[in-house]
């Protein structure tokens, strides 16, 4: 659990400043489930600066609650979760002092958002919240106060969170933490899990990730490890002592992170190979006649297939698919051994490729469009599909037809200007298994849209 927090302050000597302003949001690592904003009466006067920079005057304060009066709340929503904040030594060493004054010992872990997006975003001009969160096309509001820069810092820690593919965020929580043993009623660990589409992450004690993996229904999958009489599964349920997990809104962002996830971390649990998940793929091959025909063929070092399968019977019933959808020729694609016409050309299927009655330019046209609508090569494309909630969409980068990484985004803009769009992108490393995964999707199902991309 985490509190999102931000404080505007009177201004003066160091250690003598009073609090005007707080804004906390308890954030679960998924949604906020709780929040206190507030005006608070420092008993002293506000510096002229602070009150150019940050619109609070001390006509604002005089009715507002002194700190002793809001020390409670901020105690309750703060227990048992880790402050985050942008520079989050100098609000928590504001909170100590406060409290320190009341004869209180205030403390809590905390999460620096400038130490963390130095970590995730090494390549930001500027790191100060005002400009860091622009560059990232992150909306901010009422710049200066207590909430408004809380829930940019909020909407900040979230990207962050989804560019931690190697949770160091969550690993340094869990370990500074007294976790001692979960009750042997490993099922109150599903109740904390939802029945959608993402991310599940098992830990043992040591806050160590164990196992990891993908599902459309996370509580679902999660309750089949601790509920199953296999070995594997009594080791599993043994060493967690802790879950986690991120919705990741579809299932091929789910997919895609879980595939680069097990190559970065190889938890213990996981059957981890290097292997290809596909097998067979069509290649382009031009005949003595000039047509270009599609071939089912076997993966051959250094080749270039137009698009890859797990099996020669997938790839020959997609070949099938695409005689259907762009007209090809079944005799052309080796699919007939006719001597004559294929069946289809009878069928007026087939425009006669087969007997050269139709041009090698015509049919080769058709075969092309079919090769672009179903190959990532070349491509500068972002699919966008739904996010993980009401408002969000993902994207997936596709950069001369390279997997370069996924993110969400709110609003159009981020996805309009590509030095934005690049920014929020989660880098990953692209590999052979990642480009089939996105094509065998995109054969399969729809998505929202795919962007073309002008960079």
């Amino acid at each position: 659990m985490y509190v999102i927090l931000d404080i505007e302050t009177t201004g003066g000597k160091y250690n003598e400043e009073g609090v005007t302003e707080i804004a906390i949001h308890r954030f679960d690592g998924h949604q906020v489930v709780d929040q206190f904003i507030s005006l608070v009466n420092p008993e002293k006067e506000i510096q002229p600066f602070v009150v150019k920079l940050t619109g609070i005057n001390n006509n604002m304060l005089r009715t507002a609650p002194k700190f002793h009066e809001v020390a409670k709340r901020i105690v309750e929503i703060t227990q048992d979760a880790v402050i985050v904040a942008h520079n989050a030594q100098f609000d928590y060493r504001i909170l100590r002092t406060e409290f320190r004054r009341l004869g209180y010992n205030f403390e809590r872990k905390t999460l620096c958002t400038v130490e963390l997006s130095k970590q995730l975003l090494p390549d930001a001009d500027s790191y100060s919240l005002g400009k860091l969160v622009r560059s990232l096309g992150i909306p901010v509001s009422d710049r200066h106060r207590a909430n408004g820069d809380a829930l940019a810092t909020l909407q900040l820690f979230k990207l962050l969170l989804s560019k931690d593919l190697d949770k160091t965020i969550i690993k340094s929580v869990l370990r500074s933490e007294n976790q001692g043993e979960l009750s042997p009623r490993q099922l109150d660990i599903i109740d904390g899990l939802p029945s959608e589409t993402g991310m599940y992450y098992l830990y043992n004690k040591d806050g160590d990730l164990i196992l990891l993996g993908k599902s459309s229904n996370i509580k679902k999958r999660v309750n089949q490890y601790f509920t199953s009489n296999g070995s594997r599964a009594k080791k599993i349920q043994k060493e967690t002592k802790s879950a986690t997990f991120e919705k990741t809104g579809n299932e091929l962002i789910a997919l895609l992170k879980e595939n680069a996830e097990l190559t970065r971390n190889k938890p213990k649990f996981n059957t981890f190979s290097k292997k290809r998940l596909f097998s067979h793929g069509l290649y382009k091959v031009v005949n003595e006649h000039g047509y270009i025909t599609i071939q089912v063929a076997k993966i051959a070092p250094r080749t270039k297939p137009i698009t890859t399968f797990n099996s020669a019977l997938a790839a020959e019933n997609f070949l099938y698919k695409l005689r259907d959808e762009f007209s090809l020729c079944n005799k052309i694609n080796g699919l007939s051994q006719a001597k004559n016409h294929c069946s289809h050309y009878d069928e007026q299927a087939c425009y006669g490729g087969c007997i050269q009655k139709e041009s090698p330019e015509s049919y080769n046209q058709r075969v092309q469009q079919a090769i672009d609508r179903y190959s990532l090569s070349g491509k500068n494309i972002l699919i966008t599909d739904k996010g993980r909630e009401l408002g969000e969409r993902s994207g997936i980068l596709i950069k001369n037809g390279v997997f370069k990484g996924l993110g969400f985004f709110n609003l159009n803009h981020q996805i309009n200007n590509n030095h934005i769009l690049e920014s929020i992108i989660t880098p990953m490393k692209a590999n052979p298994n990642s480009s089939y995964l996105i094509e065998s999707y995109l054969r399969k199902k729809r998505v929202l849209k795919i962007i073309d991309i002008n960079f």
